[in-house]
């Protein structure tokens, strides 16, 4: 890890402050199909990400590529709408200058979420997913070349790398959201993640040896994301929106159209447990 990188971090966090100058409490990153949260920013200021120094494009559709600061409940955010992957051809540590210019700022929560396929029967699309692990296959380390003390130790642990007191603040308020919407089903299931890098989705053989290493739910996104956090102290929730059965999961072939149209399926629900979380853990 480089002085560059976090000087890099610095000059971002320097520019969002100029823009907005409160103390931002919580930080979301909004994946595919699951921009419109950010919707739901109050006196919100916005800017492109190709307006901030060192932050990258977002090339993908459902990623709007803006970063929304503003209050929820009356809690300041940072709202991502839409990321940078690796598999855009991105380096790691562009994936993970977002995360660290939060933590430069002062960011002590992030909430981290994504599109996701499913290869548990016990996950349908239209359900999310509270991430209680990950497994990183992306096939690298985002920390790995020289560590940076600025930024986190050598050795993070990585124990706890999801927040159990975020996750216990999490399901409270989705068992709210259905006992008042009367959905007689758990809203938030939880599950392991597996993080790849993509551009492609999963072979079946690739699926079943997944599940067999414990993973609940593929993605291209999210683990580089909480590495990065984590090594800066910051508390982390993932959740994942499944909206898709992964290869071999079901019949008929994944297409990314599926993926967003699932994302709007499940919106309403999404921005009302995020809204309740973000106060909650805000406060």
């Amino acid at each position: 890890m480089s002085s560059m990188s976090y000087d890099q971090a610095a000059a971002a966090a320097d520019f969002i402050r100029e823009k907005y100058a409160e103390p931002i409490a919580t930080a979301v990153v909004l994946g595919s199909g699951l921009g419109a949260f950010a919707d739901e920013v109050e006196n919100a200021v916005r800017i492109a990400y190709e307006d901030i120094p060192g932050f990258a494009r977002s090339t993908v559709e459902g990623h709007a590529g803006r970063l929304i600061l503003g209050e929820i409940g009356g809690v300041s955010v940072a709202v991502q709408q839409g990321r940078f992957h690796y598999y855009e051809g991105y380096e790691l540590e562009q994936v993970m200058l977002p995360v660290r210019t939060f933590g430069v700022m002062g960011v002590k929560n992030l909430i981290l979420t994504n599109a996701a396929g499913s290869l548990s029967p016990d996950l349908q699309a239209g359900d999310l997913m509270l991430i209680d692990d990950h497994l990183n296959c992306f096939g690298v380390n985002p920390l790995r070349g020289k560590n940076d003390e600025r930024f986190g130790p050598r050795f993070p642990d990585m124990t706890t790398a999801y927040d159990r007191e975020f996750h216990a603040i999490a399901e409270e308020e989705a068992r709210k959201i259905a006992k008042a919407h009367s959905i007689d089903k758990d809203i938030l299931k939880r599950g392991i993640y597996c993080g790849l890098s993509g551009p492609t989705y999963e072979t079946p053989a690739e699926i079943r040896m997944y599940r067999a290493l414990g993973a609940d739910a593929v993605g291209m996104s999210t683990v580089p994301e909480t590495i990065a956090a984590r090594h800066m102290g910051i508390r982390v929730l993932g959740i994942s929106c499944i909206t898709n059965m992964a290869a071999g999961m079901s019949d008929g072939l994944i297409d990314h159209e599926e993926v967003m149209e699932t994302g709007a399926r499940v919106a309403e629900i999404f921005k009302e447990l995020l809204r309740g979380v973000i106060v909650r853990i805000g406060h």
